[in-house]
């Protein structure tokens, strides 16, 4: 089990806006269900926090929820929930020993007509929010992060890193923690052409194993 450290260094390199809440991962859950530091809350469903073992080695760290985490209430469901599973089971990972969240916690959309469409939280709207991915890194500690997209990868290692040319590579981090960035399952799914989707898809497999195997080097 990790030791809990006040003093330890969140491994972000773009900061919150405000502090971290204090508190257990359960307290935090209950704490963020009421948040509305941010507009975001007034039309999503409902937050979506991050799920796993509080000692997990190894965390994975999405965008934002969509449709189906919004109405569920969990994170990576639905069709891009599927194919991450589906990516995880080829790369030796379980689902059931990661602990999974978003640098977003609430749903943020454009109705059109019956469909809500996805839309990209501002840098204000991450901004705020990041302070409940910044709780989640203290209490449970990973040794390892995983960003998925775009938005994630920027949270972790800065608005210079670039996913199309770095993804699957290793970076140290503050606190003694690695980092990698890798597709995000929805980016694969939204490739317009089949022989682009298959690609990404290998690289996301590839680079999760990647991911896996650097548990051997402890």
């Amino acid at each position: 089990m990790p030791v809990r450290r006040t003093d330890w260094i969140y491994p972000l390199a773009m900061l919150p806006a405000t502090p971290a809440p204090t508190g257990s991962l359960t307290a935090l859950r209950k704490k963020a269900k009421s948040c509305h530091a941010c507009p975001l809350w007034q039309h999503a469903t409902q937050t979506v926090f991050g799920e796993g073992p509080a000692a997990a080695d190894m965390m994975l760290i999405g965008e934002q929820p969509g449709d189906q985490e919004d109405q569920q209430g969990e994170p990576f469901t639905g069709p891009a929930g599927n194919l991450l599973d589906r990516a995880l089971e080829e790369a030796g990972l379980r689902r059931e020993e990661l602990y999974l969240t978003n640098a977003v916690k609430h749903f943020k959309f454009e109705p059109r007509g019956k469909r809500r469409l996805h839309q990209r939280a501002n840098a204000r709207e991450q901004a705020i929010c990041r302070q409940w991915l910044a709780a989640e890194l203290r209490e449970v500690h990973p040794t390892r992060i995983l960003a998925l997209g775009a938005m994630a990868s920027k949270a972790v290692f800065g608005t210079r890193f670039r996913l199309t040319a770095q993804h699957g590579e290793w970076v140290a981090l503050p606190g003694g923690v690695r980092g990698m960035a890798t597709w995000h399952p929805s980016a694969v799914l939204r490739t317009p052409d089949a022989s682009g989707r298959q690609q990404r898809y290998r690289e996301l497999v590839a680079d999760l194993k990647r991911f896996t195997d650097g548990r051997k080097d402890d």
